[in-house]
């Protein structure tokens, strides 16, 4: 897996902060190669991506963002449990999904929040969030097949049964997940779950182990949808509403919460024109 990390070094990045960041990188575990040009590190790795996001950051001491995920077809879903009423449990967190040419697909994810302990991951049939994570369907199952383990054939399990995920004492669970059976471009669309409880993986007594793993309701959920693949986003600013990529990860995706206060893509401080065209540069 590649990862296109880019970095806030400002006009240009120190020397030696440069080189202590590709050395860590270089001589950690489970990296593969890493290369920097323009502000951005290209990582190829097998390690989460929240880990990679948090060694750059660690070791340069500026912001980083994750700009492109995955050569070939990719995807992501934010996951969260605030969907309506305003009730929220604090659930929150990234799933990104990469289709890899030797076939598995990659699920990587950070959600924190999270109760302790284990949490069923699935893929659902439907990305409707209109009654919250109540009416995103039931697991993806194209063949009809009665719940499983990921390890299970494709026709002795969901295509959406993805197992489980681990949160630390802190509630928070990094995880990455390769999957012989789901592809990308069939869950595009669809919706990601995390439940309340573990997932027996259809070993268990109940009846509900057949059908959901007898995991719970869903504690947080969101849409998966695509996503820029590396070189595929030379974004800095958001045309739309001048939002740059260092604060986007503390706005929310839509409303008036997320509109930049920046005169130069804020018409009501007097930026833009009267035919509605942004003076950003992206």
């Amino acid at each position: 897996m590649e990862l296109e990390v880019l970095v806030d070094f400002g006009p240009k990045p120190n020397e030696e902060t440069l080189n202590e960041t590709l050395k860590k990188l270089k001589n950690t575990e489970g990296v593969k190669e890493v290369q920097y040009k323009d502000g951005t590190f290209m990582v190829e790795t097998v390690l989460p991506s929240s880990l990679v996001l948090n060694m750059v950051s660690e070791s340069t001491g500026k912001r980083t963002v994750l700009q492109g995920f995955g050569e070939s077809q990719s995807a992501v879903a934010s996951v969260t449990s605030a969907l309506g009423c305003g009730k929220s449990s604090g659930v929150m967190g990234v799933v990104r999904f990469q289709q890899t040419a030797e076939g598995p697909l990659v699920v990587d994810g950070t959600v924190d929040g999270l109760k302790p302990g284990e949490h069923g991951l699935h893929v659902h049939e439907a990305g409707d969030l209109s009654q919250g994570c109540k009416s995103i369907g039931g697991h993806y199952n194209p063949l009809g097949t009665v719940h499983g383990a990921p390890t299970d054939g494709r026709d002795r399990r969901h295509a959406g049964d993805l197992g489980n995920i681990v949160a630390d004492d802190m509630g928070r669970a990094t995880f990455r997940i390769l999957d012989d059976v789901l592809k990308v471009w069939e869950i595009v669309g669809r919706s990601i779950s995390i439940s309340d409880r573990r997932d027996d993986l259809g070993r268990g007594d109940s009846p509900e182990s057949k059908v959901d793993g007898a995991s719970g309701d869903s504690v947080a959920c969101g849409i998966i949808a695509r996503s820029a693949g590396i070189f595929q986003n030379p974004k800095r600013i958001c045309a739309c509403d001048g939002v740059t990529v260092w604060d986007e990860r503390d706005r929310p995706l839509a409303g008036a919460g997320r509109r930049s206060t920046s005169p130069c893509c804020n018409r009501e401080l007097g930026g833009g024109d009267a035919q509605k065209k942004t003076c950003c540069k992206v």
